[in-house]
């Protein structure tokens, strides 16, 4: 693919252990990365955003794919002088962001179009995702995600109405855009090996979802699936006044459970919710 070190000899030679604390599990089969990036689209004209890159396996592939430009982003200060080596390989295709992705603004470090691709740090993973959701003005500014999480976040995040993953992030999701599992990876695959299954996510965002304020949304999803198994009229009593009135707006039985109501339907409750007054 080139002609850097192998990941390995770059680890041990920058004493890079993996941190528990900053949920850290390096991808060291550059198979594996080069499937993630193919998997991404194509690369050639747009600048991709990388978070949490490590010693760079990842970014490797995404730039020996033809991504125009690599922002990679990493709080591991360790990690700086291996991704600075792979710089010199690819001059001018790879800008390097110390910081915390949480607090960094993607579109201020990039222009053109842009594909998110990452190995998200587990412990970030969902908190980036819905911030990525409910980012504004919509259409955002992004092209596509994708992303890798543990097997179980990706199973919410794909779930449909019904199933018992199916909560507030399938909501989010699925009023904003469209996502689907592409492949699994196993935990033998990272270094070191988590205790599960590890899953790659693309969502491609959907430019005109249902008019709704997005906070007022997860407002509503959250009191519903705090108390998922009872029936509506009671779960969302905790939003304030007539929770069997706003229903009745929304044009939904009250007998009826959050695991029940599909996108559209939260997107009724939360517009119903917004109009009505707070008791």
């Amino acid at each position: 693919m080139d002609d850097l070190p192998p990941l390995r000899e770059v680890i041990a030679r920058h004493g890079l252990r993996a941190v528990r604390r900053l949920g850290q599990n390096f991808l060291l089969d550059l198979n594996v990365t080069d499937r993630i990036a193919r998997a991404a689209g194509d690369l050639t004209e747009v600048t991709v955003v990388e978070i949490g890159p490590g010693p760079g396996g990842l970014t490797r592939s995404l730039l020996a794919a033809g991504a125009a430009k690599v922002v990679a982003i990493e709080r591991d200060e360790r990690c700086l002088p291996a991704l600075e080596e792979i710089a010199g390989r690819y001059p001018g295709r790879l800008d390097i962001v110390p910081g915390d992705a949480l607090r960094l603004d993607y579109r201020a470090l990039t222009q053109g179009p842009v594909r998110i691709v990452a190995n998200l740090p587990y412990n970030v993973a969902t908190p980036l995702l819905v911030g990525w959701l409910r980012e504004e003005p919509w259409p955002p500014g992004y092209l596509s995600l994708t992303l890798m999480f543990q097997r179980e976040v990706a199973e919410r995040i794909v779930a449909t109405p019904g199933s018992k993953a199916y909560g507030r992030l399938a909501v989010l999701a699925g009023w904003r855009g469209e996502a689907r599992i592409l492949f699994d990876l196993p935990p033998r695959a990272f270094v070191p090996p988590p205790k599960v299954v590890s899953s790659v996510v693309e969502l491609v965002p959907n430019p005109s979802p249902l008019p709704c304020d997005a906070g007022q949304l997860e407002r509503v999803v959250a009191a519903a699936f705090g108390q998922r198994r009872k029936m509506l009229r009671q779960s969302l009593k905790s939003l304030g006044g007539d929770a069997t009135a706003l229903l009745d707006q929304a044009g939904i039985a009250p007998t009826r459970r959050a695991e029940e109501i599909d996108v559209a339907g939260f997107v009724a409750l939360a517009n119903a919710s917004g109009r009505a007054p707070v008791g």
